[in-house]
Formats: structure tokens, C-alpha cells, sequence
């Protein structure tokens, strides 16, 4: 099916929309100008259909904003579809469209695949535009692109959409081909490390665990060399995550102040976004250049460990997709948050800080009904190998006919 006849749903901005960032000072926001990603999917010939929720500035892997209320995990009500694109996973998953905006600063094209059961994948950094305001986000973690439900409109849309843009500051390693060629394209054998344990050392849930001991062995059946370990980290990435995001949203608060020409309070912003704010402002220019050193420290380690393997296998989440409601970003005390973040999603930041591709692939679900995602890591710059190890499973082990009962 061409991509031109394709609907599309957006988080980011076009001109005369509204816009809103999942911040109530925001609630009234019309976009100015059409972003370069916008802009490259209406040149694609697709129909934006509609605009999908996140949570207040993307801050959380559950899409649960008190402007817009909770999005709804298709698959049970009662748990959340991921996030921070968890409205676009929710789109793709119940078949509202068939591709939906999304992106990932430390997992949120990732987390809402798993959670929901779609596909999605991260692209290599400086991959795909992000301009035309901006030059990077999130100190180069963040990049867009899409989830869907076939590899083979994931692989189509980034053939659409890739390419640097006048403000990009660096640029991605060209393909080889278009990606679309790569889709059911021989993966050959490759070498895959896996592991079904957090990146922490920190117990999983036990579904979770098979399920990615029992993907390793389908990898082997399928003629792969697969063998279990898996890297070891120069630093905490939720360390680095933390002190990089918290001096982002400082500055996204402080333009809002600066926008409205007053102070803002809870009523403009959740307890989340204030406190990271603050701490944000209480770090120092010599705080954010050490977190930096340390994500580049992840970083090489990670492209040593990929010295010796082609692609690594690990849960996308560690625990099942959690509970609407179990992340509260309005709680007066927020120290319930960071324990969760580490037990739910440890392993996805790492892949940000490096840059290389990443995708989580719909390929278990649990005893109670919901997705499992497994996350697929290659080299910076091969979403080449990732697209035909993915079409080489969605070939083995469909999950096109995994419906769920919002869809029955």
C-alpha cells in the first residue's frame, strides 16, 4: 500500500493547530509554523489525521496529562499505553490509523510499542529532522519518527522523512539503500548478545524473562549465533537523564514565564514539571558538562560492546505496562517516581545518550492479555540490520492478527 494513501496522527506542531505540549498554560497555544517533520509527511502525501496526547512535556512513560486525562491502554483500560507517545500508541494499537507520530528523548517511541503491542523504532540520531526552532533535543537524546503496526510502513515512513534539515547541526551516516528495500531483505547470520535481566542487576518481572529467554531462542532457530551477556555501563544512565532533562525543562518553564510575562504556578504546570525545573536551576553549567562526559562515557562503552555483536536483545520494559494512575505528576511528593522509572524502563535511556537505533517488537504477551515488548539495539547508524531482523520476525512470528478487544 503506498504511503499516500496513508493517515497519520501528530504530536508536533502545524501551523493554526493547536499545540499544547500536555501543559494547561498551553491549553489555548495555536502553532505558528509547521515543523520540518510535519512538513515531510504532508510532502509524503499523507492526511494528517488528528493530534495525539503525551504527558506534560514528555516528562513521563505514562500518558496521563491533567489537561487531557489519561490515554487508555487498548488492550485493558485500566493500564496505561506507554509514554511519553503513548496517545500514538494508542491510535496505532486500537487501528485508528495506521501510523502515528511519535518520539523518543529515553524511550517514548519504545515504552508505548511495548505497552500497547505496535512497532516501533528509534532512529539513529541527527536520522530524522527536528527543526526548524531547534537543533536537537534534549542534548541529542531525542529524535522522531513513527510507530505502526507492520516493519515494512515504519521502514517506508523513514525513507519519507529522514535527512538533515538547514539547522541540523551534524548529520546521520546515509543508508545504503532505501530502508524500504531492507524490509525482507536476508539479515544473514548475526551475532546477537541478549540478556533477560535490567541493566541494574535488578530483578524482573518472571513473564517478562521468559518471554525474552524464549525470543533468544527463536534468534537461534532462526540461524543466528546468540549468546547471553550483555553491557556493562560506564555510569547511571538515569543519573545523566535526569540532570540533562531537568536543565531542559528549567528552560522550557522559564520561556513560559518569560511568554506570559508573570510567575507560573501549579496551575499552570504539574508538580512533576516544577520540581524538575527547580532542579534544574539549582544545577550548575559544570553539572550539565559532567552529565554530559558521562552519557559519552555510556556511549563509547556501548560502541566498544557492539565491537562484538551485531545487534543486542533485552526487554524494552521490565515490568508489565503499568497502572493508570500509578505515576502521579501531581503528587505533593514525587519520590514514588524515580523508584518505579527504574524497575519499568532501565534499559531504554542508554541508546539515546549513544544514538544508535533501537526498536522494541511486539513479540509476547503476558498471561493477563497485555503486550511485552522486546527492544533490538544495532550499530550507530544500521537501522539497516534492524529492519530486516524485524521483517525476518513479523515473517516467523506475526503479530498483525493480535487484536485487541477495543478492536473486537
Amino acid at each position: 500500500m503506498s504511503v499516500h494513501r496513508r493517515a497519520v496522527s501528530l504530536e508536533g506542531s502545524g501551523e493554526g493547530t493547536r499545540t499544547t505540549s500536555g501543559a494547561s498554560i498551553y491549553k489555548d497555544h495555536i502553532a505558528a509554523h509547521t515543523g520540518t517533520l510535519a512538513r515531510r509527511f504532508l510532502d509524503a502525501g499523507l492526511t494528517i489525521f488528528g493530534k495525539t496526547s503525551t504527558p506534560e512535556f514528555g516528562l513521563l512513560p505514562t500518558t496521563e496529562s491533567r489537561l487531557f486525562g489519561p490515554t487508555r491502554n487498548p488492550w485493558n483500560p485500566e493500564h496505561s499505553s506507554g509514554g511519553s507517545s503513548g496517545g500514538a500508541g494508542a491510535a496505532v494499537a486500537a487501528r485508528i490509523v495506521a501510523v502515528a507520530h511519535a518520539s523518543d528523548g529515553g524511550g517514548s517511541i519504545r515504552i508505548p510499542a511495548s505497552a500497547s503491542g505496535v512497532f516501533g523504532l528509534k532512529p539513529t540520531r541527527a536520522r530524522n529532522p527536528i527543526g526548524p526552532e531547534r537543533g536537537e533535543g534534549w542534548n541529542g537524546f531525542s529524535c522522531g519518527h513513527v510507530l505502526s503496526i507492520s516493519v515494512r510502513d515504519s521502514a517506508a515512513m523513514l525513507d519519507a522523512i529522514h535527512g538533515p534539515e538547514p539547522s541540523s547541526p551534524y548529520r546521520a551516516p546515509p543508508p545504503e539503500r532505501p530502508f524500504a528495500e531492507e524490509v525482507g531483505r536476508d539479515p544473514g547470520r548475526l551475532r546477537i548478545a541478549f540478556t533477560d535481566k535490567s541493566p541494574f542487576g535488578d530483578a524482573i518481572d518472571p513473564e517478562i524473562a521468559a518471554a525474552a529467554r524464549e525470543v533468544a531462542t527463536l534468534l537461534a532457530r532462526l540461524g543466528h549465533h546468540v549468546e547471553e551477556r550483555a553491557p556493562v555501563l560506564a555510569t547511571d544512565p538515569a543519573v545523566v537523564m535526569a540532570l540533562i532533562v531537568n536543565a531542559h525543562t528549567g528552560l522550557a518553564v522559564r520561556l513560559a514565564r518569560q511568554q506570559f510575562g508573570r510567575a507560573v504556578t501549579d496551575q499552570d504546570f504539574e508538580n512533576l514539571t516544577l520540581a524538575s525545573a527547580h532542579n534544574g536551576g539549582k544545577a550548575t553549567a559544570i553539572d550539565y558538562t559532567a552529565a554530559q562526559l558521562d552519557a559519552f562515557r555510556i556511549s563509547r562503552g556501548l560502541a566498544t560492546f557492539f565491537e562484538t555483536c551485531d545487534v543486542f536483545l533485552c526487554p524494552t520494559l521490565c515490568l508489565p505496562p503499568l497502572c493508570i494512575g500509578e505515576l502521579d505528576p501531581m503528587s505533593q511528593d514525587l519520590s514514588h517516581i524515580p523508584p518505579i522509572l527504574r524497575r519499568y524502563m532501565p534499559a531504554t535511556s542508554m541508546f539515546n545518550m549513544s544514538g544508535q537505533p533501537a526498536m522494541s517488537v511486539p513479540l509476547a504477551w503476558n498471561a493477563a492479555g497485555l503486550p511485552l515488548g522486546m527492544m533490538f539495539a544495532a550499530r550507530f547508524g544500521d537501522e539497516a540490520t534492524l529492519f530486516r531482523l524485524a521483517a525476518q520476525l513479523e515473517q516467523g512470528r506475526s503479530w498483525n492478527n493480535k487484536i485487541p478487544p477495543v478492536c473486537a
